[in-house]
């Protein structure tokens, strides 16, 4: 019998195929709003209105679905329940070291996943944090996953200090032997990690029969080829081609940054926008080049610093003399555009991250799964606050 996941996902599948030209495109490559339709209607926004929309997606659809009615269908495709559950306190010496709102974080989802009496297994685990708090809880015994054998090292020292049930094992998940982590009689947890790490952990769990798997995945590029590999027969079926760029939409939604930070990317954007203008003058090419990243330091120095450096990344030889601050009033033109089109497509972010996770969970119901789905925190704490639970059906034992 076929989920409503299975109907959820052909529906946003066929909304995200069918808007593919407001999304699936890179904001740089643009010096004009390249719908005609939205260009009146987004040139009107003042900065701060852009700013405002782009932290309140209700409003944002709301905003857009006019020119894209397509879009008045996403708040009933991408909303999933924030199930309750209470917050369990802990002692201080046991979240000593743990920053407050990874904390908070890891509190809720341990809310949510813990199952009493059971042996874990705690992939990705850093120094093991959520492990330990599911060992205090009483988890019949941990057995930590990392692959820095510092962190493994200072995990295993705080477990023994605070007389926890908890193993560290060192492996380089992606590259060594680790099926033999995995347990039938097991709940396997995985919170935050990217890419194929979270992938890897999915297909190791599902082959081993795990009881239990719950994860919360992100940064769906990491690790992966060029373009999206489905895991799910239902995705491979499907006519999207997922970019790296078009998976980092979908981890576009942030906590609000301070104040200083946000300046210094406004800024960032500003200036590699104004060097693409001056290097498109020097050189005729009028396709963006993009510039690697860079220490933030250099946006708090001189523009025409960054413009030497980053000709010397392109190899590009620059005129003795220039008019930066012409070439800083394009940027801002420039960004200006750029920070609209990246406002349509931020209006996807969320849709495009849920066809990812349904890929995942169509993925877990075809290896004989009970799935659910829901959010295990506020997005205040972290945007990417998705839970999937999987329950190993007793048909498929």
């Amino acid at each position: 019998m076929r989920s409503s996941f299975h109907s959820q996902f052909l529906a946003l599948d066929a909304l995200l195929a069918d808007t593919r030209q407001y999304w699936q495109l890179l904001a740089f490559d643009h010096t004009d709003i390249p719908w005609p339709e939205l260009k009146s209607a987004l040139l009107s926004l003042s900065d701060e209105q852009v700013t405002a929309l782009d932290h309140e997606p209700k409003a944002l659809v709301s905003f857009l679905a006019p020119y894209i009615p397509a879009l008045s269908a996403l708040p009933a495709l991408t909303t999933l329940v924030q199930e309750e559950a209470d917050r369990p306190e802990f002692p201080f010496w046991l979240s000593n070291g743990i920053k407050g709102r990874k904390l908070t974080q890891l509190q809720d989802f341990v809310a949510h996943v813990y199952q009493a009496k059971r042996p874990v297994l705690e992939w990705c685990a850093g120094k093991g944090h959520l492990g330990r708090l599911l060992a205090y809880l009483g988890a019949e015994h941990v057995d930590s996953v990392e692959l820095q054998a510092a962190l493994c090292q200072q995990g295993q020292h705080s477990a023994e200090q605070q007389n926890l049930a908890m193993t560290f094992h060192c492996a380089d998940v992606l590259k060594d032997p680790v099926a033999q982590y995995f347990q039938p009689r097991q709940q396997a947890v995985a919170l935050h990690a990217c890419g194929r790490l979270h992938q890897s952990f999915m297909a190791q769990a599902c082959a081993a029969g795990c009881e239990q798997i719950s994860l919360s995945p992100c940064c769906y590029h990491l690790f992966t080829e060029p373009t999206y590999q489905p895991m799910s027969d239902l995705a491979a079926h499907s006519t999207l081609a997922l970019s790296h760029s078009d998976m980092k939409l979908a981890l576009q939604e942030t906590v609000t940054a301070p104040g200083r930070v946000a300046r210094i990317r406004k800024r960032e954007v500003q200036w590699r926008l104004a060097f693409d203008a001056l290097r498109r003058d020097v050189t005729g090419d009028t396709r963006y080049l993009s510039v690697p990243s860079v220490n933030k330091a250099i946006f708090s120095g001189e523009f025409v610093d960054f413009c030497h450096w980053a000709a010397e990344q392109k190899q590009l030889d620059l005129p003795a003399r220039f008019d930066a601050d012409h070439y800083l009033a394009q940027g801002r033109a420039r960004q200006r555009i750029t920070e609209r089109i990246e406002l349509v497509r931020h209006a996807f972010r969320r849709a495009i991250e849920l066809w990812l996770v349904l890929d995942r969970v169509l993925y877990l119901e075809q290896a004989g799964y009970d799935v659910s789905l829901s959010e295990f925190c506020h997005k205040s704490l972290t945007p990417r606050n998705i839970l999937i639970q999987a329950t190993r059906c007793r048909s498929a034992e």
